[in-house]
């Protein structure tokens, strides 16, 4: 009885030694814990700031291309007005569909799914344009191709 006495007493002065050297022991996972709290902390705040200034330069190149196209429509509308018959039925239907395009952009909405299918018509629909009417317009956000005897460049 008495050896049970003793283990049980010194099991208890090892729990009382566990508990002094119990934080020196956890030291490096302690450490560890608030390094990475810290870490975390500074890299939401970094990436916030990153993502709100590549929302604003994506948002402004968005802005600039759409009032890009919305200047080309406007200029190709107006010589519509002031001789209709200089645009054949099928240019002036494409011109038409653009307007709609760029009217219907979802530009409050940057998350809706349908922004890339609109952008990416918009594009097609102005090449076509374009191509039909034997101009070389570019938007200057884009890559130039080679410099052609009908290229006009804003």
């Amino acid at each position: 009885m008495e050896y049970a006495m003793l283990i049980s007493q010194l099991g208890g002065c090892m729990d009382i030694r566990d508990d002094i050297f119990g934080e020196s022991l956890n030291l490096e996972d302690t450490h560890l814990k608030e390094g990475f709290q810290e870490g975390y902390e500074a890299g939401f705040a970094s990436g916030k700031d990153d993502g709100r200034e590549v929302g604003l330069k994506t948002g402004f190149t968005t802005g600039e291309e759409l009032g890009f196209y919305r200047g080309c429509i406007d200029v190709w509308k107006s010589v519509i007005r002031v001789e209709p018959s200089c645009f054949s039925a099928r240019v002036q239907k494409n011109i038409k569909e653009m307007d709609e395009l760029v009217s219907k952009y979802p530009i409050l909405e940057p998350e809706n799914e349908s922004v890339t299918d609109i952008m990416r018509s918009l594009r097609l629909k102005f090449r076509a344009i374009c191509a039909t009417l034997n101009v070389k317009l570019e938007y200057n956000g884009y890559p130039k191709a080679t410099s052609g005897p009908n290229e006009i460049q804003f």
